[in-house]
């Protein structure tokens, strides 16, 4: 991690937070780094800033500057916090880093979030991939529909990104792996019940599993967050598959129409009269597809190059 990413680890991670206070959370740290690109600062020139460049040059009253000055006074704790997570194979990857997911960032902007906690090779972010959502409660037929497409993508050396989650999202994840494959989980809780799982850290020791998210590895299930994941899945893949979604409510429908809505990706979406939330994501705009797709989706977009890792010139968390 170089000194831009520390600065952002300091304001925006949760860990140390016995400490009595409060990181910024994505929107006030968007705020705060168009701020600093409008002046031509880097987020390490902040661990030098003093109270009244802090109100000189954000306008911050007496109660932001102290907040942002004590968040910089735990610098030595979280170092030695990230240590112990990395003992664990966990490291945190800020959007200063050159290991941040890029596709997020062209596609997302200030809307990515300001870091990623991540297990497993970086390097499985640069490869193509498909995404697989879908409902919690899966039928027999959707676990078989799913486990047939993922064989099918993974043999096109596509790599599968799934949420993790119950369901059709975890169905596929555990057949990439199962069929040879690779996958990227963008996790919205429980990274740490996750790693303590054998077949995880095998995955993960194959250089074939990649965990993120963008909670404390140790936070429970929350609904807000996983909604939140779901646009991580969509701006991470070349194309998702919609397996099954529930008609104008929860996170499967929410996530595909946000998706249809931006043009992230391309929504292929299984083609079920039955399915009254698939036939609808179908009208809105999600290709139809049955068994007989391929598994795969055009050639995508190469990946926009990183930016140089030089420290003292890197702006790729505002790009």
């Amino acid at each position: 991690m170089n000194q831009n990413g520390m600065a952002i680890a300091i304001l925006c991670s949760r860990l140390c937070m016995g400490e009595g206070v409060k990181p910024l959370e994505p929107r006030e740290w968007s705020a705060l780094a168009n701020a600093m690109r409008a002046q031509k600062l880097q987020p390490a020139d902040l661990l030098e800033f003093s109270g009244q460049d802090f109100a000189e040059k954000f306008q911050y009253s007496q109660a932001e500057t102290d907040r942002i000055q004590r968040l910089i006074g735990r610098s030595a704790s979280l170092g030695f916090e990230l240590d112990r997570y990395a003992s664990r194979g966990i490291v945190l990857v800020t959007r200063a880093d050159e290991g941040y997911p890029a596709q997020l960032k062209h596609k997302l902007g200030n809307a990515c979030p300001p870091l990623f906690y991540a297990a497993g090779a970086l390097e499985l972010l640069e490869q193509k991939s498909v995404g697989y959502v879908g409902s919690r409660t899966v039928s027999e037929e959707d676990i078989d529909f799913v486990r047939q497409t993922v064989a099918k993508t993974v043999g096109w050396d596509y790599l599968v990104v799934s949420g993790g989650a119950k369901g059709a999202d975890s169905v596929a994840m555990e057949e990439a792996l199962v069929q040879g494959g690779g996958c990227i989980a963008y996790l919205s809780d429980s990274m740490d019940r996750r790693l303590k799982q054998a077949r995880t850290v095998m995955a993960i020791q194959e250089g074939r599993l990649l965990l993120l998210s963008a909670v404390l590895p140790s936070a429970g299930f929350n609904a807000g967050m996983a909604m939140s994941r779901n646009k991580y899945i969509y701006t991470q893949s070349s194309g998702t598959v919609v397996v099954r979604s529930d008609y104008n409510k929860g996170g499967t429908w929410s996530g595909a129409t946000a998706n249809l809505r931006n043009g992230w990706c391309p929504v292929f979406c299984w083609d079920r009269e039955d399915y009254p939330g698939n036939q609808a994501l179908i009208q809105k705009g999600a290709r139809p597809i049955g068994r007989d797709w391929p598994g795969k989706v055009e050639e995508p977009d190469a990946i926009p190059p990183r930016p140089e890792s030089s420290e003292g010139t890197q702006l790729s968390m505002f790009d």
